[in-house]
């Protein structure tokens, strides 16, 4: 995570908020900023270095660099080309993923095919976002919402991990009909920058509170339906969703019926980073040895696109 920080006392300074207002409707009190300077590469390859040291990975070794964001460098080329290069991954190919808060899932998806097909052996997944970048500080019911940070993994075939972290399912599912519920209108070719779009702050990130609200709720409800079925409550370890808003994350927890004690949650401290929100909050509970061997963990994700996607491992 970057070493800044931007506190709810600190927005109250930019725009007409409290932190109170903003616990009560997110349950976000800090966010992390990148610094001037700082970009979505440089975050990403200090969480790489961490996934390649622990999966005692050699950088030389890498057939494949994918990197899920929605704030890269630059839009062209690939901000997956510029880790590779930094972290010394010479024979690998690389790509960006775009998928907003499911990128890191739909990037674990895309480079556990690339593993089971046996085309490559050793496939470096990143979700990385500089949002803070793309918010405007003057719309509270965006800017509170979002943070940047940056998570990693590696996928390799289960002989090479010692038979644990083992991927058995997984799910991937989108809805155009969403598609203005969370999104930057102005940028692309639609509608490229230029001196009017940057006066009327078209550039930066919309987000439909109620309709996004209602979405996510029953989202993760259904995906984490389908990802236990299979296996039973008695399996389950951990449900590792993304960090869209803590209101939201209860609601489904309810519905579901599963206590929060079972649930990983770090929005208060890094706020909504989106593609990597999920690996960030995994690491973390792997840190700590929240993580129990042979049970199930559920990783979940849901957000712009609309787009959601779910992946069941046995840890």
């Amino acid at each position: 995570m970057p070493k800044g920080v931007l506190s709810n006392a600190d927005l109250e300074k930019l725009v007409d908020t409290s932190d109170e207002w903003i616990v009560q409707r997110t349950g976000i009190r800090e966010r992390r900023v990148v610094a001037p300077g700082e970009n979505t590469s440089d975050i990403s390859v200090v969480a790489a270095r961490q996934a390649l040291e622990r999966a005692g990975v050699d950088p030389a070794d890498l057939d494949l660099v994918i990197e899920a964001t929605v704030s890269p460098d630059h839009l062209l080329p690939a901000t997956a080309c510029k880790v590779a290069e930094i972290l010394g991954a010479k024979k690998a190919g690389a790509f960006d993923l775009s998928a907003a808060c499911s990128g890191f899932m739909y990037g674990l998806t895309v480079g556990a095919q690339f593993v089971r097909s046996g085309m490559y052996r050793n496939v470096l997944v990143i979700g990385a976002e500089s949002l803070s970048r793309m918010v405007n500080y003057e719309d509270r019911n965006s800017c509170i919402i979002f943070g940047d940070g940056a998570g990693a993994a590696v996928i390799r075939p289960l002989e090479d991990c010692g038979g644990k972290h083992e991927l058995l399912d997984f799910h991937l599912g989108a809805d155009g009909t969403g598609y203005e519920f969370i999104w930057r209108p102005s940028g692309g070719v639609a509608d490229p920058l230029s001196a009017e779009v940057l006066e009327k702050k078209g550039h930066f990130m919309i987000v439909r509170g109620r309709e996004v609200y209602r979405f996510a709720v029953a989202m993760m409800t259904e995906l984490v339906q389908k990802a236990i079925e299979p296996y039973g409550m008695a399996q389950l370890g951990f449900i590792v969703p993304h960090q869209v808003n803590e209101r939201i994350i209860d609601a489904a927890l309810e519905r579901l019926e599963i206590p929060r004690s079972k649930c990983i949650v770090n929005i208060d401290r890094y706020g909504n980073t989106s593609a990597a929100s999920v690996p960030v909050a995994l690491a973390e509970a792997a840190e700590a040895g929240s993580l129990e061997p042979g049970k199930i963990v559920i990783l979940v994700a849901f957000g712009a696109g609309l787009a959601w996607s779910y992946a069941t491992v046995r840890w």
